[in-house]
């Protein structure tokens, strides 16, 4: 009679190929001691017991297709762990990876889990071309009944594109909040915007052939205005050109989620397509233009950029991260560190093609407080530089007929006070000519009667 607490009881059949012709273990390098893989059975025997028993010490249940006893584990094994794993309310952590799953091996495990009230992280990566479209959708019923599953890792299987689509599609109601299909040889993606993940933050589709027509489905994620959650996207080693780093740029004007976005090693995204990145952050053609610029994203990984173009994007992403918690100062602080700096914008202009002066932009009766400004946060070199831009400007600001009416009147006002000026000296001379002429004439008499 059988022991309902064997651990033993159908999971392994030493003897077993059932349902594993296809199944092709991967040659390793350094084969584990027997000892090692000894002692890991025992560990996995007992984990396996304990999630039986619906036990809550174990938290966690990793399997490697390296080791023999996942290799000879029985289809009836792999169902039975599939409902013990269903039944279980304490396992957060579920992993398996290196060939320990294929399509066969999948249907099995998820025939028996069918849902999950624990299940936080499940990784089920590097079983290559064994794990494919039919992989996932022996998925289907756990992941839309996994009601506390936030992170699922399927990187290094090949799901394909039509194994994507179906996946994503999947999780529209999931609480999922991070996605990791990196090398999973998907080319075109089909996003429905009524079936969008609404939790969805992380999305990992680096190492793939995602191209123009697939940053097209992806723009929808960035596009859903303020129900746009995607916080994190990797896009490093597919065949996006720069097309499609354009669709990227466009759905990012107006995208507040998105801070971290990796294009390294997409080999066809030229000087141009690094150019519309960089003007998506710090977009100097107007000081409109700064301020409606992108204040989201805090990381722009790109392969290949000029040290000078590498700075500018570098310092634009490093005032976003700067004012996280004032988002509305962000736009102020980037007219303010660009527009305002000569330095930083002659570089900027010359990349983005540029030709006219900020302060054509700017009404000359704040021109004195801007220079203030530029004086406070620059230094006296700076204001220097941006006076002599500006005395154009300074000078439009003068009437000149208003200005020649003034000097008409200083110099009529002058002319008058001379005049007054000179009257009133001549009066003075003529009184002293008069008190002269009185005395010469007391002293002729005085002569006259000393004579008599």
């Amino acid at each position: 009679m059988d022991n309902d607490n064997d651990p033993h009881r159908i999971i392994f059949d030493p003897q077993n190929n059932q349902g594993n012709e296809a199944f092709v273990p991967p040659d390793f390098e350094e084969e584990s001691s027997s000892e090692e893989e000894d002692e890991n059975e025992e560990q996995w025997l007992a984990d396996l017991q304990r999630i039986r028993e619906d036990g809550p010490g174990t938290k966690k249940l990793s399997g490697s297709g390296e080791y023999s006893y996942i290799q000879n584990m029985t289809d009836e094994g792999w169902e039975e762990l599939g409902r013990d794993i269903s039944n279980n309310a304490h396992l957060q952590n579920l992993t398996f990876y290196d060939w320990a799953l294929d399509d066969h091996r999948n249907e099995f495990l998820f025939r028996g889990l069918t849902r999950s009230s624990s299940i936080k992280n499940m990784e089920l990566y590097h079983n290559n071309t064994t794990f494919g479209v039919n992989s996932v959708r022996s998925m289907v019923p756990f992941l839309q009944n996994a009601n506390n599953l936030v992170v699922l890792n399927l990187n290094d299987n090949y799901l394909r594109s039509e194994g994507f689509n179906v996946l994503f599609r999947t999780l529209s109601n999931s609480p999922i909040k991070e996605l990791y299909c990196g090398g999973c040889s998907i080319e075109s993606i089909e996003i429905d915007i009524n079936y969008i993940p609404q939790h969805l933050k992380i999305l990992q589709l680096a190492n793939n052939r995602i191209s123009t027509d697939g940053c097209r489905a992806i723009a929808k994620l960035l596009q859903v205005g303020n129900d746009a959650t995607l916080t994190t996207l990797w896009l490093q080693h597919n065949e996006i050109d720069d097309d499609g780093v354009e669709i990227l740029v466009d759905a990012l004007q107006s995208n507040t989620s998105l801070k971290t976005l990796l294009l390294r090693e997409n080999n066809d995204i030229s000087n141009q397509g690094k150019i519309s990145l960089l003007k998506l952050v710090i977009d100097i053609s107007s000081i409109g233009a700064t301020l409606q610029s992108n204040h989201t994203l805090r990381d722009i990984g790109i392969s290949s950029l000029s040290s000078s173009m590498y700075r500018l994007i570098q310092h634009a992403v490093a005032v976003n991260q700067g004012y996280v918690s004032d988002p509305e100062s962000v736009g102020r602080e980037k007219v303010i560190e660009t527009q305002l700096h000569s330095e930083t914008r002659a570089a900027l202009c010359q990349l983005l093609g540029v030709v006219h002066s900020v302060f054509s932009e700017i009404d000359p009766l704040h021109l004195p407080e801007i220079l203030s400004l530029i004086a406070q946060r620059h230094g006296h070199g700076e204001f220097y530089t941006a006076l002599s831009s500006s005395i154009v400007t300074l000078f439009s600001t003068v009437n000149r007929k208003k200005c020649i009416q003034q000097q008409m009147e200083y110099h009529a006002a002058k002319a008058a006070e001379h005049r007054n000026k000179v009257e009133e000296l001549g009066a003075e001379l003529a009184a002293i000519e008069v008190a002269e002429g009185n005395e010469d004439g007391l002293k002729s008499q005085s002569n006259k009667r000393r004579r008599k």
